[in-house]
């Protein structure tokens, strides 16, 4: 069984746009979502910038946020971004059986409350040898079970499912950077095999915590730079320095063609193509000969049934540090060629910062919107150009480009690596021998 899966709804929660509509008009403005860190206080951080969530709240989806309250910043933006994406697809009215609707996410850790934490250790630094039973007291006394339960990474997918009644299929992806893209192209080898008509598939993160930019501080991997925080993101750029930390939610309705088309639902675009790959190499680095992200990006050219010159835009990983950026472009100059000279790639993250393990559902929303109205957004931020990455990185203005195939890439932590096409839905219900239902 091979069907073809369609994208009928959409939702998103992040820096610059809480709908795909908002985010898009900032997006291809070229304005920037980094500023001054301001979740915690970063004064004595290295670190002092961020891609922050500002001024949203669950009220914009119509739900009270007080019932979410003990849940993490990731949970309710993937909650927010679930109801756009339903309502905007209308399976909400759709009566079908329950089986037939699933939920795959990528989600990571969410933190601990940090000055509960904080208060917790405090109390067992009193000069004493530490004694494990009276932290275990505090914590007890400190801490709140229905809250705890909510850190883990899978619970975002249990809520959805019972928001929405799906009992079908379920998982959660934490493949670091990847795990958005990899929840959505393995949730379209659902539909296709025929274990679900329609999956509710995307991610949601928040890694903007104390612990967040320690852990990715300590790696080098984030930029230092905060007296122009707009600009503290470059990819591609010959002085780039590494990521900004950014957060939110996207979610997408995966589904099944001929379901759609049977209750005339609006058709955003169709995904045609899907590769993963491991690169087995290191921790952190990706492989100095991009061999995992080759992998990927071919796969997914094949599953669609593609030739190189037949992409007409490449939304990248593009996160901003030195490997990163260099082994994506090599990835590109081995599997176009010649063609990818002439391929646009443009870096979002320069925008949003890196939204972690929801990076790639949220740059696959900004695809259907390049889809739509055929503009590529820019890669802001672009001064020095690197002999090293010397692509077309579509600088600082968005163009205009009307596209039919979008490639967009994920490179993870951990070596893993997933491409995602997206192509212009072109009804061959006829030749399918599926129709419309009459309105």
């Amino acid at each position: 069984m091979n069907r073809r899966v369609v994208i009928t709804g959409s939702g998103i929660v992040a820096p610059l746009g809480t709908t795909p509509e908002t985010l898009w008009s900032q997006l291809v403005e070229g304005q920037s979502g980094v500023g001054l860190l301001s979740l915690f206080d970063a004064e004595n951080f290295p670190v002092k910038v961020a891609a922050e969530v500002k001024d949203w709240s669950l009220w914009n989806v119509g739900v009270n946020p007080l019932q979410w309250s003990h849940c993490p910043r990731q949970t309710q933006f993937a909650v927010g971004a679930a109801y756009q994406a339903v309502r905007e697809s209308g399976i909400e009215k759709l009566r079908m059986d329950p089986t037939r609707k699933g939920v795959y996410l990528g989600c990571g850790e969410a933190f601990e409350d940090f000055d509960q934490f904080t208060k917790t250790i405090s109390q067992n630094l009193n000069g004493k040898e530490y004694d494990d039973q009276n932290f275990t007291n505090s914590a007890l006394k400190i801490f709140s079970p229905d809250a705890e339960r909510e850190y883990e990474p899978h619970m975002p997918v249990m809520h959805l499912a019972g928001l929405f009644d799906a009992q079908g299929p379920s998982g959660n992806c934490i493949a670091a950077c990847v795990s958005s893209s990899q929840a959505i192209g393995e949730s379209c080898r659902i539909i296709r095999r025929g274990e679900a008509d329609i999956m509710l598939a995307g991610g949601a993160h928040s890694t903007i915590h104390p612990f967040g930019v320690t852990g990715f501080q300590r790696l080098s991997a984030l930029s230092t730079y905060s007296e122009e925080p707009q600009k503290a993101v470059r990819p591609f750029d010959k002085n780039r320095q590494g990521f900004v930390i950014g957060e939110g939610a996207a979610i997408l309705v995966l589904e099944e063609l001929g379901s759609a088309l049977r209750r005339n639902a609006n058709i955003l675009g169709e995904i045609t193509g899907y590769g993963s790959s491991q690169d087995a190499y290191r921790i952190t680095d990706s492989h100095v000969e991009a061999r995992g992200t080759v992998s990927a990006i071919t796969k997914s050219l094949r599953m669609a049934r593609l030739n190189t010159d037949e992409i007409d835009y490449c939304n990248a990983h593009g996160t901003g540090t030195v490997v990163n950026d260099k082994v994506e472009t090599l990835a590109l100059k081995k599997v176009f060629g010649n063609d990818a000279v002439k391929l646009p790639v443009s870096s979002t993250k320069s925008m949003l910062g890196h939204a972690t393990t929801a990076c790639g559902a949220i740059e696959l929303v900004i695809c259907l919107q390049a889809l739509r109205d055929g503009v590529i957004p820019p890669t802001i931020n672009y001064e020095t150009p690197d002999p090293e990455c010397d692509l077309d990185y579509v600088p600082n203005f968005a163009r205009q480009v009307k596209c039919k195939h979008i490639l967009s890439n994920s490179i993870g932590f951990g070596g893993q690596n997933a491409a995602l096409i997206v192509s212009r839905y072109e009804d061959s219900a006829a030749a399918a021998g599926i129709t419309r239902k009459a309105a």
